[in-house]
């Protein structure tokens, strides 16, 4: 084995964390270390989370990142709630399941997924337009098409 090559690392950093990480596990951990701290934490994550979660909830039903803010209050959560971290690790786990197992069907079968999907949002939509706001996209697309 000869010598490393100019600039490389002398240390093997595959075991460590990223700098940014290891600062978040310092400063939190020094945040838990005192009492006082450690309750203004778990309180401004339960708030955090439970304002990005909502919103997430609210968003659903529209087209847009519902489920992604719902996943990411989660993941607030999970900074301090093991019950919230189980439920983002079960998450993920069928995220990925689903999404391994959408990546190797064919082409038709994606695609019928894909129609299936669009179908879904677009009734969301306009049932969320209809009931809401009182605009009826059918009618007023029925009315244009007779009118002309």
């Amino acid at each position: 084995m000869g010598a490393p090559a100019a600039g490389a690392a002398l240390v093997d950093t595959r075991g460590e964390r990223p700098r940014w990480r290891q600062r978040i596990s310092t400063t939190l951990a020094l945040i838990r270390a005192n009492p006082t701290g450690r309750l203004a934490l778990k309180v401004f994550v339960a708030i955090t989370g439970a304002i990005v979660v909502t919103v997430g909830i609210a968003l659903i039903p529209l087209p847009g990142p519902g489920w992604l803010l719902v996943i990411a209050g989660l993941g607030i959560w999970a900074v301090e709630f093991h019950w919230a971290r189980r439920l983002l690790t079960f998450t993920r786990r069928h995220v990925y399941g689903w999404t391994n197992w959408v990546t190797r069907q064919s082409l038709s079968v994606r695609f019928v997924i894909g129609a299936v999907g669009l179908v879904f949002v677009s009734t969301v939509v306009w049932l969320s337009l209809k009931y809401s706001v009182g605009f009826d996209v059918v009618a007023w697309v029925l009315d244009r098409l007779a009118a002309s």
